[in-house]
């Protein structure tokens, strides 16, 4: 079962614990041509770290913007391109690279392998994305700007846009291919190189939770592929696939890109469930209650989101049987969420929990990704949606699904493994700090949002009219205020690198799996040359 195919050529090391060469270049070139699963992941999650802040100075952009009525710093324009920008980045170029980053650094050392299977493409998916997010943000500096047609790109705003359209397509294009291959090698990895004992039903429930989501990525990635491609081919080549004026479908836009988008959403936050699996069981200091339900409700929820993706599209004239599908589809994958919920609270029943930092954020994430669950609800159900369509209702919903789902978890994983990576403790009162400083001042920004949208402010404008004032206003000084404490965890990760207290092999009584009961901390920088025996 741990049986690793041997590559061609030279690279023998890349097949056998990598004992042949143990000496490895240093400096710059150790991270250019790095195949060391460990390095790369380092390398996706300070490409992560940086894409998050680059993408924070553009929503800081948005909220000043917003801070009160009128015309303030930015063109109308200008506006449009912050908030299409913002999106991308924070959903291509930060959220999902933390989440394959951890995929790198853990899973070889949670299934008892040595490295990912194919060790060569591991470094190529890492440094496509660099080039990528040189395009797209060099889609600013181009005549006409960058895109702007919002991050769901929708036609016909994405075939009257300037080259910065161009540049953007193609970013995507290339981040697809990297999370196609890293998806290729997360299952190849799994399926093929876990330790002798390791059934599929005894893997960690972040190893699961990776595996549904790259069969996720693989499936949806080409259809984004494709319809971006329709786009370039209308923008260049005289097709109307999109574009009405040549008997085109703009609506057809939309549900090739949700076919897509949907499963996207689930590709962010099945790997945050993964994540919150591994930490509330040790700090907990009980095993997950319910791990083959876990495991199925993580499938089904994959398997749903497929057949969900016209629930943002209640308002483009579905008939009335398209419009009941969709809302009893999307009402459904609350029953396997539910279940999720549920087992993370039993799990925590009677158990003796201390609150470290990345228990805080599970639990913080159990508290606030539930809302932003129940707001789902609300928007999954088409007569209250067609009134909450496109306003700043759905932009809390989905802020508090990804922000208090998706980073809230890349924050728990990073303190917790931390001590695994660094060999040293992070400083708890930083984490503290970091922690309810982020979740106050998150609600402080968002929860506002849902009265904005019931009120009926319109999303993606940079004007609106005085009675919206007052909750813009509260919103803006709270996402200045979650801004800067992020700079805590920028702290917090660097002091932890340059030093500390020396974390010991398992800092955490609770947590089991191979990379604690069987790694030193710092990991190694080859873990299992040979593989570990499980009992």
């Amino acid at each position: 079962m741990s049986a690793v195919v041997e590559p061609h050529g030279h690279d023998h090391d890349a097949a056998h614990g990598h004992g042949a060469h143990p000496h490895h270049p240093g400096g710059i070139m150790r991270w250019i041509t790095t195949t060391n699963h460990k390095d790369i992941g380092t390398l996706y999650l300070w490409f992560s770290l940086t894409m998050f802040f680059i993408g924070g100075i553009l929503a800081l952009g948005i909220r000043a913007e917003l801070f009160q009525p009128g015309l303030q710093f930015w063109r109308p324009e200008f506006f449009n391109e912050l908030t299409t920008m913002h999106g991308l980045i924070m959903v291509f170029g930060a959220i999902m690279p933390a989440f394959v980053g951890f995929a790198n650094w853990q899973i070889p050392m949670m299934i008892g392998a040595p490295d990912m299977a194919f060790a060569r493409m591991n470094n190529w998916s890492f440094w496509l994305l660099p080039v990528a997010a040189i395009l797209l943000v060099a889609s600013f500096f181009v005549p006409g700007g960058a895109p702007a047609a919002g991050w769901t790109i929708y036609a016909p705003l994405s075939i009257q846009m300037g080259p910065g359209m161009d540049l953007g397509i193609f970013a995507l294009h290339i981040m697809g291919a990297s999370s196609i291959m890293g998806s290729i090698n997360i299952i190849t990895t799994i399926l093929n190189m876990r330790a002798p004992g390791m059934t599929l039903m005894k893997m960690p429930m972040f190893v699961w939770t990776w595996m549904i989501t790259a069969y996720l990525l693989i499936a949806v990635m080409p259809v984004l592929a494709g319809a971006i491609t329709m786009v370039l081919t209308d923008r260049h080549f005289g097709t109307s696939f999109f574009n009405a004026a040549g008997g085109g479908d703009p609506v057809m836009f939309q549900h090739i890109f949700w076919f897509f988008g949907h499963p996207e959403v689930y590709i962010m936050i099945l790997p945050a469930f993964g994540i919150v699996s591994q930490v509330i069981p040790a700090f907990a200091r009980k095993p997950l209650f319910g791990y083959a339900s876990m495991v199925y409700a993580a499938s089904s929820i994959a398997v749903l989101s497929f057949i969900v993706w016209a629930h943002h599209m209640f308002t483009v004239g579905m008939p009335t049987l398209g419009l009941l599908f969709f809302m009893y589809a999307t009402l459904l994958i609350a029953v396997p969420t539910g279940v999720k919920v549920f087992n993370w609270l039993a799990t925590m029943w009677q158990g003796s929990m201390t609150f470290e930092t990345p228990m805080l954020f599970a639990v913080g994430f159990i508290f606030v990704f539930t809302m932003g669950g129940f707001t789902g609800l609300i928007l999954a159900i088409y007569p209250v949606d067609i009134q909450m369509q496109d306003s700043y209702y759905v932009v809390a919903h989905f802020h508090y699904v990804l922000v208090a789902g998706s980073l809230f978890t890349i924050f728990a994983g990073t303190y917790f493994w931390l001590p695994k990576w660094t060999g040293h403790m992070y400083s708890e009162t930083i984490g503290k700090w970091h922690f309810w400083l982020s979740i106050i001042f998150f609600n402080v920004t968002f929860f506002p949002m849902h009265f904005l949208g019931i009120a009926g402010m319109p999303r993606r404008v940079p004007d609106y009219a005085l009675q919206f004032a007052d909750f813009n206003q509260i919103a803006s000084i709270g996402a200045f205020g979650f801004g800067l404490s992020q700079l805590l965890f920028l702290a917090a990760v660097v002091l932890c690198i340059r030093g500390g207290e020396k974390a010991p092999a398992n800092p955490w009584e609770g947590a089991n799996t191979l990379e604690w009961t069987h790694l030193p901390s710092p990991a190694p920088y080859h873990s299992f040359a040979t593989a570990p025996k499980l009992k």
